[in-house]
This record gives C-alpha cells, structure tokens and sequence, in this order.
C-alpha cells in the first residue's frame, strides 16, 4: 500500500523568519521532490523579499485569508483571499502584506528544492546572522534565485 502523508493543523515544520512565519507542509519526501508545499502567514505591514525571479522552479500562492499585493516587474496587484498567483522560471516577483490584517497562504514550489532555502534562512536566524537583502541573495544562488535589479526600489 502507498503511503498517504497527512498533516495536521498542528504538525508540519515550523519555520520563523523574520516577522512572517512559514510552515512546511510537504517537503517533497512524500511525492518524489516534484512538489513542497508550505503556509505562509504575513503579519499587517509587513513587506516581503526583494523582488526576485527563479530559474529553476515554478512557485504558486493561495491566498487564504487577508490580501497580500503582488509586485510583478513595475506592476502591484492586490490578492484578496481566493486568488490564485502561479508564478513561472524567469518572471520578477515579489510580495508583501500592505493591509491591516494577518494574511496566510499556501506556497508551492515544483520540484520542491525552495524547502531547503526556507531551512537555510532558520538557520541563519538561528546563528545569529541577520536577514538582510545581501544575506537572503547570497543564499539565494544555491537555489537558482536572482534578485531583479532593474525593479529593485
């Protein structure tokens, strides 16, 4: 019998970094690395990573509750909760909770390689190292992330 993995509300791999909180919900142990998935929960005003493009995964977000705006090269688009944003290799991203409310949604990665950079980012907090825009981008290359320089603020 294949195995069926089952998370509960109160299972998964919590990780903390910075103000949002990130839980692992599939690590891609159950389904051959082809997809990780994690909830994300954004506190009110919190802004996200600098604006950034994959080279070699497809990332998607849910949104479940709240909004959270979506930066894609020049252009903000607001995601209220039932929005679906399915972002390919190559495309500038970026998001932030711009409300006045909590925002929580999935996150997936197909393969699921950005698991591994979400535990990475722990254990910089962990050591001691701050997470600033340099710090996130040098571990960024591990996993084919570059920051989009030409929409950096």
């Amino acid at each position: 019998m294949v195995a069926v993995s089952i998370v509960g509300p109160d299972d998964g791999e919590l990780i903390v970094s910075g103000p949002s909180r990130i839980r692992i919900l599939e690590d891609g142990s159950s389904t051959e690395h082809r997809l990780g998935m994690a909830e994300i929960t954004i506190p009110p005003h919190t802004p996200g990573p600098p604006q950034h493009r994959h080279a070699q995964h497809d990332e998607g977000f849910y949104v479940l509750s709240g909004s959270v705006r979506f930066t894609v090269g020049e252009d903000d688009h607001d995601a209220p909760a039932g929005t679906w944003v399915m972002v390919p290799p190559g495309a500038p991203h970026t998001f932030a909770n711009v409300g006045d409310t909590t925002a929580v949604m999935l996150n997936t990665f197909t393969p699921d390689l950005y698991v591994q950079y979400f535990r990475d980012l722990r254990d910089m907090v962990a050591a001691g190292q701050p997470l600033t825009p340099d710090s996130v981008a040098g571990v960024w290359t591990k996993y084919g992330t570059e920051p989009s320089t030409e929409y950096a603020p």
